[in-house]
């Protein structure tokens, strides 16, 4: 017998900057400033994250590329292994991804790849609590997703991998 499934997507949709709340609006800020940290010389497509901590600290990261391609790594998962390490017991709030570049307008909100996602979800699982995510198009639309799997339904999970107590 073959099931036919379906699942939805909730997030929230804002037309303009204006449209967001103070904190949300801060927090965007932070990830557009972290732009200037992008090291991107061969795609010249910067992509920065803006992460806040629930003691309201905010870390940063911006892609890093390497002539030696896949060896870059992605803003989001800077800004999460940063906070892994500089505060490895912290729980991640929310965070902002963000994008500029000079080749041509980036028209709507850059999103996370794959990689990142299941890095956001070992995180929303580590802390037991989903992360609130923005993807900030500047001058442009803005989403709000609360949670991992409203990005990555199917996140891998093996439970059995994780170390015996």
């Amino acid at each position: 017998m073959i099931n036919k499934l379906n699942f939805s997507v909730s997030y929230e949709a804002y037309d303009q900057f204006a449209d967001l709340n103070e904190a949300d609006q801060s927090l965007c800020k932070k990830a557009e400033a972290a732009l200037a940290t992008s090291y991107s010389p061969y795609s010249n497509f910067k992509v920065s994250t803006a992460v806040q901590l629930a003691d309201g600290t905010v870390v940063t990261g911006s892609n890093q590329e390497n002539v030696a391609y896949p060896s870059g790594l992605c803003a989001e998962r800077v800004a999460l292994f940063t906070v892994g390490a500089a505060h490895p017991n912290a729980v991640i709030e929310r965070m902002v991804v963000t994008a500029h570049t000079d080749n041509f307008k980036i028209e709507q909100p850059v999103t996370c790849c794959g990689s990142c996602l299941q890095v956001m979800a070992e995180f929303e699982r580590k802390q037991d609590k989903e992360i609130e995510v923005l993807f900030y198009c500047i001058d442009g639309k803005i989403l709000k997703v609360n949670g991992v799997k409203n990005l990555l339904p199917f996140v891998f999970v093996e439970e059995r991998l994780e170390a015996s107590s």
